[in-house]
């Protein structure tokens, strides 16, 4: 779907057109349609207080550099590690000693990117980028920054572990964890609509551009989308240059099907059977001028994704070591599609 694209709510007719006969036989549906399009807007409304930021910590702006480059990449690890240490310093003075210990981590890390200011901003890299024959790029969910990064970048060391242990000899692996957006929380109005992840779309495409340049030319990119996440991804697919489109625990993408991603990636949808995400309603409307809700669930038939197994747990389980679900998708970023249990 292309940005900023609005869309009404599926099954409306023209003005005119309906079908009085059969009015009756829809009225419940209609109405069912209408309570659930109404629970979403409460809670976009509603909820603001709930989910309000409490002071954030004070930090300096990010380092200015070019982009990355295979050249240069030692040097720009270097210097947003720098940037890291001086924001941890800056909020251990200012009394946030917890945000102080998680920069002082993230200083010692290989970091693409970083900003403290506000919630944060984080691209890290596990192992060697410019070498990698394959790479596996992280796309969160909601209630992720800085302060919340430690259960971020399990998931991104997991799957690394995973794939250094499964990858063929001679074939080299890396991961990329990108927070590079401002997540909406989970008790707050944004996680309801789109308009997050179109603001973040732009940025994720930029930021596979300039993968593309730093990672080897033939490198298998994929793409590995959670919750909210998924919206992003799907907002930034079309003529994304990445091999597979993974949605995980999505509560819908925006788009009715995988085609109207528009991408020449393989699509692929997984969700837990302890995910509570499939009760939220699979509903979208035009409200205010952004989308509350986001439509058509990626494991149904009719949104025509590959659906994977991905076993028993639940919305935060993806990842976990030894999961069925970690196990599919090192399958799918080392390339071993035929291997994946539908």
């Amino acid at each position: 779907m292309e940005q900023g694209r609005e869309r009404g709510t599926p099954g409306t007719r023209p003005a005119g057109t309906e079908n009085t006969a059969h009015r009756p036989a829809h009225r419940p549906a209609g109405r069912l349609r209408r309570g659930l399009l109404a629970a979403l807007v409460a809670a976009a409304v509603a909820v603001p207080l709930a989910g309000a930021a409490g002071p954030q910590a004070p930090a300096p702006p990010p380092a200015r550099l070019a982009p990355p480059a295979v050249a240069g990449l030692d040097a720009t690890y270097a210097a947003h590690r720098a940037n890291a240490a001086e924001a941890a310093r800056t909020a251990a003075d200012h009394g946030y000693r917890d945000r102080a210990a998680v920069e002082r981590a993230l200083a010692r890390a290989q970091l693409l990117y970083f900003d403290g200011r506000g919630a944060g901003l984080v691209t890290e890299v596990l192992g060697d980028l410019a070498h990698a024959d394959r790479v596996a790029v992280l796309v969160p969910g909601s209630d992720t920054g800085i302060d919340t990064y430690d259960r971020f970048r399990a998931t991104a060391l997991a799957l690394h572990q995973r794939l250094n242990r499964e990858a063929p000899t001679g074939v080299r692996t890396a991961v990329v964890a990108w927070l590079g957006y401002e997540t909406p929380g989970t008790a707050s109005p944004s996680v309801a609509t789109t308009g997050r992840a179109e603001e973040a779309a732009p940025e994720l495409r930029a930021f596979v551009e300039d993968l593309r340049s730093v990672a080897a030319p033939r490198a298998r990119v994929s793409l590995l989308c959670h919750s909210y996440g998924s919206v992003v991804c799907a907002r930034a697919a079309a003529g994304l240059d990445v091999d597979d489109l993974v949605f995980l625990g999505s509560p819908g993408t925006g788009t009715d099907t995988a085609a109207d991603l528009r991408t020449r990636a393989r699509v692929w949808a997984a969700r837990g059977a302890g995910d509570w995400v499939e009760h939220v309603p699979h509903l979208d409307a035009a409200l205010f001028g952004t989308t509350v809700g986001f439509g058509t669930d990626p494991v149904s038939e009719e949104y025509g994704a590959r659906v994977f197994a991905a076993g028993d747990g639940g919305h935060s389980d993806y990842f976990a070591p030894g999961s069925l679900s970690l196990a599919t998708l090192t399958r799918i970023v080392l390339g071993h599609t035929q291997e994946v249990t539908r």
